[in-house]
């Protein structure tokens, strides 16, 4: 693999590589946007054909994110791990409005898309790269004891807001809450979903002021 082609596929804030269909995907393309209009976006489906969606972006150049978990399938009497959307009908898509709006039109009768809307502002949600960018950090590892949370949930919990110092985390921003009995740092997408990393020992972590 040449270093064009890693960093299509190269975390920002941990520097890990990822392989599978869920992560992010960012490959050069023509007449690239001017980067001050980019910004992430949730955009919805229906009848869970998120991945879909993304493959269409993929082929586009469209950088996008689906968190991704493995659950068990059961087929006859046989038994395995499968990787699959933690949530359906959501896709992250980090492009411009002009970009996504032409998206919905030409693929309005196919595949139609909505956007995840910010309730004050009534206008299409977008969120932080940083934010996005530990999101991704946490929901792209994989780890059978990453825990994700509802809106709803999240909107129950408040810690402090921290940065993870060191380990495969390292780097991570949320709030440092206790889920399940582990002291975990949160990383939430306001009004969406949220992810916890597996437990994190009080050492690594430092206080955001």
């Amino acid at each position: 693999m040449n270093a064009e082609e890693q960093t299509c596929i190269k975390n920002d804030l941990t520097g890990r590589v990822f392989h599978s269909p869920g992560v992010p995907k960012e490959c050069p393309v023509a007449n690239k946007p001017s980067a001050d209009d980019i910004h992430w976006y949730v955009l919805r489906v229906t009848y869970s054909r998120e991945l879909a969606l993304k493959n269409y972006l993929d082929l586009q150049g469209i950088e996008s994110f689906i968190p991704m978990h493995y659950e068990i399938v059961v087929r006859g009497e046989r038994k395995f791990r499968k990787l699959v959307p933690a949530i359906h009908n959501l896709v992250f898509v980090r492009s411009t409005r002009v970009q996504l709006d032409e998206i919905k039109r030409v693929k309005a009768l196919t595949l139609p898309i909505r956007y995840f809307m910010d309730r004050e502002t009534r206008r299409p949600l977008t969120i932080p790269e940083r934010q996005m960018q530990s999101f991704i950090a946490v929901a792209g590892n994989y780890d059978e004891q990453i825990v994700y949370l509802d809106a709803t949930t999240v909107s129950l919990k408040k810690g402090d807001r921290v940065r993870i110092t060191d380990g495969i985390f390292k780097g991570v921003e949320g709030e440092f809450v206790r889920v399940k009995g582990d002291r975990r740092v949160m990383v939430a997408v306001q009004g969406v979903m949220a992810v916890a990393t597996a437990f994190v020992h009080p050492s690594i972590i430092e206080i955001i002021e």
